[in-house]
């Protein structure tokens, strides 16, 4: 089982944790505040890139005036056009420094507001990694601070065999059962598939989703799911104890008039305590439930009479 949405919390500036305001398990809000971090160094660059902005638009503005005086006196010829369009292209320069010195103000601004670590949805605190005083690294590299999950609907996730993944589609339902409530079933939705199978396994990643509404069930927990596949009402079915499985391969021990033959046989569906036979059987035949060991091909059986009265002696098969 696993949460609808996880979100590891990483810092995007270096410095140390100023103070924290939630723990594990505590409920949040998006853009609720998990954490602050004290960073007087990106405090300072950006004292001093809005000094430097003051500065460019001083400088932007005198080069403004300037330019407007020559282009007037250019009309008296007290100036060369040659003069005047440097005048300009200084103006234009000095805007252009203006504008890159206010874009490192407003990056600077937004590093600021990562000091204040909040939480990105609504969901709950499953882990704090961090705490006060601790040096925090915002290069990418450091540890995660806290983790926030949406534990309101869950995702489970159920390797398939291949052989039953044909019997399964998006948005059938199935069961769910957890160790900790024992007795108490969960319906779950189907969502998705991964739509390839596992080499190494013979299975296929199946999703679901399951509501969680009450918080009863725990992300990362165990759990049994059960589907109600279809299935042909003609198939037939054995129970698991007449199996054999020997250097001869797959077999049951069937009764021929009064001799026992075995039949090789191939499954379709392992159903736990049954199974489902694809080839070998008949609907006639007559399997032998629990084949004692050292059973043999031509061996003598008599058959016990089911129906006999309690009490009755009977002879073994």
């Amino acid at each position: 089982i696993e949460a609808y949405a996880r979100a590891p919390i990483h810092a995007r500036v270096s410095g140390y944790l100023k103070s924290w305001k939630v723990d594990i398990g505590t409920p949040v809000k998006a853009g609720q505040l998990l954490a602050e971090i004290e960073a007087p160094d990106v405090e300072q660059q950006l004292l001093q890139a809005k000094a430097d902005l003051a500065s460019a638009e001083a400088n932007a503005a005198l080069a403004s005036t300037t330019a407007k005086r020559w282009q007037s006196m250019l009309g008296s010829d007290s100036v060369s056009q040659q003069e005047v369009d440097e005048k300009n292209g200084d103006l234009d320069a000095k805007r252009a420094l203006a504008k890159a010195a206010r874009a490192n103000v407003e990056r600077l601004q937004a590093t600021e507001n990562f000091t204040r670590i909040v939480a990105p949805f609504d969901g709950v605190v499953t882990a704090r990694e961090t705490d006060v005083g601790a040096l925090i690294n915002g290069a990418g590299s450091g540890a995660e601070l806290f983790v926030v999950s949406d534990t309101s609907r869950l995702r489970v996730y159920v390797n398939v065999p291949q052989s039953y993944a044909t019997s399964i589609h998006a948005g059938s339902t199935a069961s769910l059962d957890v160790p900790e409530r024992a007795g108490k079933r969960y319906e779950a939705k189907v969502e998705a598939f991964s739509q390839s199978v596992n080499a190494a396994t013979g299975t296929t990643l199946v999703q679901l989703s399951v509501d969680n509404a009450h918080g009863e069930l725990m992300p990362g927990g165990y759990a049994n799911v059960s589907f109600a596949l279809p299935h042909d009402l003609d198939t037939l079915r054995i129970p698991a104890s007449a199996l054999i499985f020997d250097q001869a391969g797959l077999r049951v021990a069937a009764v021929d008039g009064d001799k026992v033959v075995f039949k090789p046989i191939t499954i379709a569906r392992d159903m736990g305590k049954t199974i489902e036979i694809a080839t070998g059987l008949a609907a006639a035949d007559r399997v032998i439930e629990t084949p004692p060991d050292g059973v043999a091909a031509g061996d003598v059986v008599r058959i016990v009479d089911a129906a006999a009265p309690t009490g009755a002696p009977q002879k073994p098969a």
